[in-house]
């Protein structure tokens, strides 16, 4: 089997580690406070007394610490930087595109492959078959490391040599997440205030989400056409929905700050002639619209289903 360092046992890199024992890979582990890494210890991990030890102990190291930034103070040191050399760099902490092609600048400085990983999951779901990690760098950085990541997620997408491409991605998912979290806690409050209870709304949602699904690819696809007549449902529909939301908030005397938010971005698109368009033309009035992409990259595109890589069924071109 595979060998790998772990730098970084916090609930995800604790997570991680697990998955690649699990699998039977040789992992060597590393952590500021150490007594993080004794239940891996006891499950056959080596504890690495530095990082320098952790980076000369295998030869895929991966990282997932809290950001670029730690992970930065972590390696950019005299007794570290050199053991790089020859070695593959998996960056899985959370960053930005301009974080990833400055890492992999400075990894392939030090004579390293650089990989940025960018996992699509909790920790309770490492190792599933259903679980998803974009990945976005060096080819040959990549076919090296694959065998390891494959026991992270059942679901390793390669998108390509674009190195920033992972941490987009994985920027635009926790977008849309952090979005629809705001959208379902003011449900919640909508629920409590009716005498409903929010578990089951919460079940319901699960329940109905291939077809919001269905929806928001709807949307995506307009966005890329930039097509946005025909409307589904359009800006004004939208906006009127937000609107009895808002009222409802009144009525109820609850919060009203994230139907009001929304409801006066619809209103700006209304403002501006697109009224009448699909709801999706509110990405017309967002801040920079004008030089928005039309267009997906051939790698984003393979994300959302033309081609995907399902690691242990083979991989894309």
């Amino acid at each position: 089997m595979g060998e790998a360092s772990m730098i970084g046992l916090g609930a995800m890199g604790s997570a991680l580690a697990r998955a690649l024992r699990r699998d039977g890979h040789r992992v060597t582990v590393w952590n500021r406070t150490s007594a993080k890494a004794d239940p891996l210890v006891r499950d056959g991990a080596v504890l690495a007394p530095s990082v320098a030890f952790a980076v000369a102990a295998s030869p895929i190291v991966i990282v997932c610490v809290s950001d670029y930034t730690v992970t930065h103070s972590l390696l950019e040191t005299q007794e570290v930087a050199p053991a790089l050399a020859g070695r593959v760099l998996v960056q899985l902490s959370t960053g930005t595109p301009q974080e990833a092609r400055d890492c992999e600048v400075w990894a392939r400085e030090r004579g390293a492959d650089y990989l940025d990983g960018a996992i699509q999951a909790t920790p309770s779901q490492v190792g599933r078959p259903d679980t998803t990690i974009f990945a976005s760098g060096a080819d040959a950085a990549f076919r090296r490391s694959e065998p390891l990541l494959t026991s992270l997620a059942g679901n390793v997408t390669y998108l390509g040599e674009s190195v920033g491409s992972a941490s987009a991605l994985d920027l635009a998912t926790l977008s849309y997440v952090f979005g629809a979290a705001l959208g379902f806690f003011h449900g919640a409050r909508i629920c409590e205030s009716e005498g409903l209870r929010v578990d089951a709304f919460g079940a319901m949602l699960a329940a109905i989400a291939p077809v919001i699904g269905e929806m928001i690819k709807h949307q995506g696809e307009v966005i890329h056409a930039g097509v946005y007549e025909s409307p589904q449902a359009s800006v004004s529909t939208c906006a009127g929905g937000l609107e009895r939301i808002v009222q409802h908030a009144r009525e109820a005397q609850i919060n009203a700050e994230v139907p009001t938010f929304a409801l006066g971005l619809f209103r700006q698109a209304m403002a501006s002639g697109h009224g009448q368009e699909e709801a999706a033309a509110l990405i017309k009035v967002l801040v920079g619209a004008p030089n928005h992409p039309r267009h997906l990259t051939a790698a984003a595109v393979r994300v959302f289903g033309i081609q995907r890589l399902a690691s242990r069924r083979g991989r894309c071109a």
